[in-house]
This record gives structure tokens, sequence and C-alpha cells, in this order.
């Protein structure tokens, strides 16, 4: 029996953890879409992950990406978070983004922990106008 209120003990300790964790990921995540749509690049590059950052090397490099392959996230109306899940080993989270014109798109967002916080790491698109997608 004390065994069993020990492991409730964790798992509750454990459930908190990860809707802090959560939360973390889903401020960043927003708080990237703030900055774009403020053309702040440079806020919006210090989210992204050592890797992305290496990628497109500038702010400016990293903001004309995203104007033009992800204007859903570069002018974002409705933001909704749908699903954080462990993909081997990596977190990621989806989120449903219904631009300025009333589409639905389905994102998933890659992020790692890095020494500041969560950072994310890449983004791909899954469809659209289905959140199950």
């Amino acid at each position: 029996m004390r065994e069993f209120f020990a492991a409730v003990v964790v798992s509750l300790g454990l459930g908190g953890f990860a809707q802090a964790q959560e939360a973390e990921i889903e401020a960043n995540i927003l708080a990237q879409m703030d900055a774009f749509r403020a053309d702040d690049f440079g806020a919006a590059f210090d989210y992204a992950s050592p890797a992305i950052r290496q990628i497109f090397r500038t702010p400016e490099n990293f903001g004309a990406m995203v104007r033009n392959g992800y204007p859903m996230v570069w002018r974002p109306g409705d933001v909704r978070f749908l699903d954080l899940r462990d993909v081997a080993g990596t977190l990621w989270q989806k989120v449903m983004i219904v631009d300025r014109d009333g589409r639905v798109h389905i994102l998933d967002y890659q992020m790692i922990r890095g020494e500041n916080g969560w950072k994310i790491n890449g983004v791909q698109v899954l469809g659209a106008n289905d959140p199950a997608a």
C-alpha cells in the first residue's frame, strides 16, 4: 500500500512538471509569434535553437524565410495549442493557426531544451482544416 501512495505522489509531481514544461513551450512559441507580428526579427531569432540560428546566421535571413515560407506564423490570427508529444525523445508541439484570411493551418514545432530554456528547432506544416492532422 505504501508503494501505491508513493507512486501516486510521484506521478502527481511529474504531472505538475509536465504542465509547467508545456506552459513554457507554449509561452515561447507565442512570444516568437508576437515578435514576428512586431517585425522584431532579432527577438524572434532569440527563440530559435542554435542549429536554426547557425543555418540562417542573421535575424534578417531568418525573418525573410518565415515571411516567405510561413506567412501564417509571421502574421497569425487565432492560435490554439493542440497536443504536446514525445516522439523518440524529442518534444513536438502541435499548433493550429487561423491566418488573417480565415484559413486553418496545422503546424508541428520541434522543441529542444537549451541552457536558457526551450528553443524552437524546426516547424513542419502538417496540413490544413483538420486539427487531428
